[in-house]
């Protein structure tokens, strides 16, 4: 009889504890189902937080310990170093727009005929010479065979116009954010230091250090050299007066963030070579040899030894993220991927890797 009202017992417990787990999952999926938005916005906002934590603490000492204050002047500082680019990217991209439009309207759109020495380039120089005439001869002919492409790039066109948009109002969104975090750093570093604790027990505070120095070394060693670079190609673009100077200046951030920049770079040397003087087309081609290059300077000095993430994890965070979460993605799956992989290897290997990433 005992035995029977025992196993009720265990019965009836299970029950509970099946009920409980069951609603707990249930109003876990309800919150992240709701918070599914916001995701992106919030995990680049706190990324931005943790990236320039040092440089938050060192302004606001110099402002004597006012932590709001500091908050504030160094949100507005980082929102004009996105929303002025932009702008000025944003204002190229349209005058050139009303360019080709204006010549299409008065019928005086036409492509200049490509000097000779194009023909004599290795591999891709005789279709480039076929094309080019073409279209300095018959520029009409040749969009008419080339519109099922052209058809099928401009919906791609549009999309890709609209989620650059919507990028940046993500990234604003994001520094507000990161604001905030920063002017309640106190608070949200308990928060931080309780969820590695109760995740971690004793080895809590060293993970959670591995995460912060991970993610500031990925940020300036990968999203920071992008960036250095993209404005430089930016200046180039610009001076040498390429066509499109904002949209190829786009194109290179997101080309840069995959490790592969240099490779938007070739197709404006070889329209420099074409369109433009010797001389002018050489330097044009310097400058863009020291763009490319540079990362190998900066990415030592700026990733750090304590965040030694391999290029593959980099380029798979990227284009996952991309995937997964759009445009944003491209900077957010990189860092995530980035930390996970730092923090595996310390799971795998156990506490003394931490000790070495910390260090």
């Amino acid at each position: 009889m005992a035995t029977e009202a025992h196993s009720k017992d265990h019965v009836q417990r299970a029950l509970e504890v099946a009920i409980n787990i069951g609603l707990l999952a249930l109003l876990t999926t309800a919150c992240l189902l709701i918070l599914r938005p916001f995701l992106p916005l919030v995990a680049w906002g706190i990324i931005i937080a943790i990236a320039v934590y040092p440089a938050y603490s060192k302004f606001r000492s110099l402002l004597g310990g006012r932590g709001t204050l500091a908050a504030v002047l160094g949100t507005l500082l980082f929102l004009a170093v996105l929303i002025v680019p932009v702008a000025l990217l944003t204002e190229t991209m349209i005058e050139g727009v009303q360019n080709l439009t204006t010549h299409i309207k008065n019928g005086t759109l036409s492509v200049p005929p490509p000097p000779d020495s194009v023909a004599t380039w290795p591999l891709i120089g005789a279709p480039l010479f076929r094309a080019w005439t073409m279209a300095s001869t018959n520029l009409t002919e040749l969009l008419t065979s080339f519109a099922p492409q052209i058809k099928a790039i401009v919906p791609g066109l549009l999309s890709a116009t609209a989620g650059v948009g919507l990028t940046v109002l993500q990234f604003v969104l994001s520094i507000l954010l990161a604001g905030v975090l920063l002017a309640k750093a106190s608070g949200c570093a308990k928060v931080s230091r309780s969820l590695t604790n109760r995740l971690f027990g004793d080895q809590g505070p060293e993970y959670e250090e591995l995460a912060a120095s991970t993610i500031r070394s990925v940020t300036n060693g990968i999203l920071g050299v992008a960036l250095i670079q993209t404005v430089l190609a930016g200046l180039g673009f610009l001076v040498a007066r390429i066509p499109g100077a904002g949209l190829w200046t786009l194109i290179f951030l997101f080309a840069a963030v995959l490790q592969v920049g240099a490779v938007v770079l070739i197709p404006a040397v070889i329209y420099m070579f074409a369109i433009a003087s010797t001389t002018k087309a050489v330097l044009f081609l310097l400058w863009c040899a020291f763009v490319g290059l540079i990362d190998n300077v900066l990415k030592p000095l700026l990733l750090g030894r304590g965040a030694a993430v391999p290029t593959a994890v980099i380029f798979l965070g990227a284009i996952g993220g991309f995937l997964v979460m759009g445009t944003i993605g491209l900077f957010v799956g990189a860092i995530i991927l980035s930390v996970g992989y730092k923090l595996f290897l310390a799971w795998l290997q156990g506490p003394e890797i931490a000790k070495q990433g910390i260090a």
